[in-house]
């Protein structure tokens, strides 16, 4: 009943009641639970649009992961050029930051007061005669082993000089932000580093033996697994050999 004090009647119900009669059977409003698909797209598209192309995103991905990313393109049983193939080992990168890395470790002298040309060279020499050692350990690691591979000492120099970019990001938050910086960014690239050469190495080292029908857990593929082990694990031991001193 109403009430006898009330000027107007109270029919905001009413109208809201009907208002969601006459938009719930179509419209832009929410589509009922028993709608076809072509209407539940029409009753809210911008939605359904974007759950659409989540959905594509999501197959696009998983494409990707699905497919081997890491393996060089050949074409003619020759690997195609790096300009053609963004995993085609290339000296660039390698070599542009050896420079930096020799050029930082100036700046790291001389923000300490420790700066000489002998120094600098010193520095530049060692880490130059560590490469040297690596590839060479490499090639005969890689000939007592009998791996049949097509790694070539370019390609070994260029996979081993791209730990100068981690190094080269440690010693600069080092000077930036103290020993904390410098350990979590040298520890962040000292991990990207080793799974990039047991992606890499694996790539090109166990692939042989099992083209050569190598049983899995024999013994000369068990050599070849410590070897990519090796090699990967060494690029960490270097990169804090050759840049802790130059934090403090």
């Amino acid at each position: 009943m109403a009430d006898p004090h009330q000027l107007f009647d109270d029919t905001s119900s009413a109208q809201s009641r009907g208002y969601g009669a006459q938009r719930a059977p179509g419209g832009l409003g929410y589509a009922p639970a028993s709608a076809s698909p072509q209407e539940a797209f029409l009753a809210d598209p911008v939605s359904n649009m974007a759950m659409a192309y989540g959905s594509s995103l999501a197959a696009q991905g998983k494409e990707l992961v699905d497919k081997n990313d890491w393996e060089v393109q050949y074409q003619q049983d020759t690997p195609v050029a790096p300009r053609f193939d963004v995993n085609a080992p290339d000296l660039y990168i390698p070599a542009m930051a050896f420079i930096t890395y020799v050029l930082v470790a100036g700046l790291a002298l001389g923000t300490q007061d420790r700066f000489s040309p002998d120094l600098l060279g010193l520095q530049a020499s060692s880490a130059l005669a560590w490469l040297t050692l690596e590839v060479l350990a490499i090639l005969l690691s890689l000939y007592l082993v009998t791996v049949n591979t097509d790694l070539t000492t370019i390609d070994l120099v260029a996979f081993l000089g791209y730990k100068y970019v981690g190094m080269i990001g440690g010693v600069l938050m080092g000077l930036l932000f103290g020993k904390i910086g410098y350990y979590l960014v040298l520890g962040w690239c000292c991990v990207s580093i080793f799974v990039f050469m047991i992606r890499t190495l694996r790539l090109k080292i166990l692939a042989e033996a099992a083209a050569e029908g190598v049983p899995v857990r024999g013994a000369r593929n068990q050599l070849r697994m410590y070897l990519t082990m090796a090699v990967a694990a060494a690029q960490p031991l270097l990169m804090y050999w050759l840049t802790f001193h130059l934090v403090r």
